[in-house]
């Protein structure tokens, strides 16, 4: 089958496997994995070498080779990190965490063929989760769409984005940015390797969600990612390529870090010798993501890995033929306010302080003007309808914005309200996940979902159009409407709810505000 023919979903259309115990060769040495019976799945195939001991903190380098046949049946620890309820939530479940995380999973229709191959970078504020959570699961993205699907680990937090340059010496350059070049060895172990697991290199789309979706479009501004050559299109769901740090201030996380270690500026031995857990405990005090503000941990322009943002880089043309589909929720903050027990008691003053957090010098101008749009709205609900602009969808339309002279792009805006916790979450934050993976049934999904009817539909239109963007750099199919390309005129974007509808310029009112405060 050729990457311009997408099969149905309604049916599998590659082979059943045929071995008992499927094993797949890798630069490396070779796997065994496990026949699904509609499919294999191979587990915790290490990209690189474990960053521990004197790799802690640097790039990562080319892992071991092995003898005989590794066993991939069993997912690979995960990144040491801190407990979040919402990771639970999302059907995350007690996993082993370790340093030694620098592993991927691979599901695939058969060891044969040439299929497009589909990458999936998990989300978490660049903290929590990992390619292991159950709504990741590629089972059906491969039976349905005869693709190969891979998820990833990669370096969190105080791990893979501390920047330590400025503090502890050059032998530090790029710390700040471990986890993106953790995730350019995945994509570089994909290109090497993923022709033995029946999947296509040169046919490579790269998404993801939230902090995902952040790192593929950061990896679009990336030189070292070669966009168009480790990967050939985007999908970037709810994040995009502004979500990064200075210099400066992620050289202030780092004191605020160390001064919680009890370690001091340039002792690098005494760093290094650090505990893990303490060093992950450490990260708490710099919060995570609760307001819209700015994260604690983020890619770095360091001028090692990022010379400028990866948002102006695009602008630029770094990732000129690569195809792009994004787009964000409509109410994403939402699932936020779960953990934020402030709002329920907000006023005025605290929504403009709130606002000021990210626009100091006209938080009162802006808060006046969403209230004059939405003149009967909750202060609450102002909040979420603001900060999910301003930390979503404005840089999800900063980026297509930036990507259009040099590539073909898409939008879509999810609108469809899940109706459980009494409808409070609406759209939110993560709510589109199970729908593109067409997981409905994980640990987990019904309980952030519900059971209603209408799942179903919306799952099987997402899913095609995932596949069929996979396959051919559109996501245009039979079962919905027209889906054009985006354009600064029309701004054409489809709007997915129980019923889909292509909508020009949804929130433009809302959209046109932010043009005067963020570029």
């Amino acid at each position: 089958m050729s990457p311009t023919e997408i099969p149905p979903t309604s049916t599998p259309t590659a082979s059943t496997p045929t071995a008992s115990t499927p094993v797949a060769s890798t630069r490396s040495g070779r796997v065994k994995g496990t026949n699904e019976g509609t499919h294999l799945s191979f587990k915790g195939i290490p990209f690189a070498a474990p960053p521990v001991g004197a790799l802690r903190w640097k790039a990562p380098t080319l892992e071991a080779p092995w003898d005989g046949e590794r066993d991939a049946t069993t997912f690979g620890p995960i990144n040491a990190q801190l407990e979040m309820m919402l990771e639970t939530l999302m059907g995350a479940t007690e996993s082993v965490k370790s340093e030694d995380c620098l592993t991927l999973n691979v599901w695939t229709p058969g060891l044969d063929g040439n299929r497009p191959v589909m990458v999936w970078i998990h989300g978490g504020a660049f903290q929590f989760g990992s390619g292991s959570t159950a709504w990741y699961d590629g089972a059906q993205f491969v039976t349905n769409g005869d693709v190969v699907l891979v998820t990833i680990n990669y370096r969190l937090g105080p791990l893979g984005y501390l920047h330590l340059e400025d503090l502890f010496g050059a032998e530090f350059a790029g710390s700040g940015n471990a986890g993106t070049l953790d995730q350019i060895a995945a994509l570089r172990w994909v290109r090497e390797c993923i022709a033995d697991f029946g999947g296509d290199p040169e046919n490579v789309t790269v998404f993801g969600e939230s902090a995902g979706a952040a790192s593929v479009a950061t990896l679009m501004g990336t030189p070292a990612a070669q966009p168009g050559t480790l990967f050939h299109k985007v999908i970037a769901q709810s994040g995009a390529a502004s979500w990064s740090l200075t210099r400066e201030q992620a050289t202030e996380n780092t004191r605020k870090i160390i001064e919680v270690l009890g370690v001091e500026a340039g002792d690098s031995a005494a760093l290094l010798a650090t505990d893990i857990d303490a060093i992950v405990q450490a990260s708490a005090a710099l919060g995570s993501e609760t307001t819209g503000a700015a994260l604690p941990f983020a890619p770095v322009i360091d001028a090692t890995v990022l010379a400028v943002s990866p948002l102006e880089a695009v602008r630029n043309g770094s990732a000129a033929g690569v195809a792009l589909l994004t787009g964000t929720n409509l109410d994403e903050m939402t699932l936020f306010n779960l953990i934020d027990p402030a709002l329920a008691d907000i006023d005025e003053p605290g929504l403009v302080q709130r606002v000021q957090a990210r626009f100091p010098d006209d938080a009162a101008t802006l808060v006046e003007r969403y209230r004059a749009l939405r003149p009967e709205t909750s202060l609450q609900d102002l909040w979420t309808a603001m900060s999910s602009d301003v930390a979503f969808r404005i840089p999800a339309l900063r980026l297509v914005e930036a990507h259009l002279q040099h590539g073909a792009t898409h939008m879509y805006l999810f609108t469809w309200p899940t109706p459980v916790f009494g409808g409070a979450l609406k759209s939110c934050h993560a709510v589109e996940i199970p729908f593109v993976f067409n997981n409905l049934e994980q640990p987990g999904v019904p309980i952030f979902l519900g059971d209603g009817p209408e799942r179903a539909s919306i799952a099987q239109r997402m899913h095609e159009s995932w596949i069929r963007f996979a396959h051919k750099g559109d996501p245009q199919h039979a079962a919905i409407p027209g889906w054009p390309s985006y354009d600064s005129d029309r701004r054409s974007t489809m709007v997915i709810d129980s019923d889909w509808q292509l909508v020009e310029d949804p929130y433009g009112t809302e959209r046109v505000l932010w043009d005067t405060w963020s570029g």
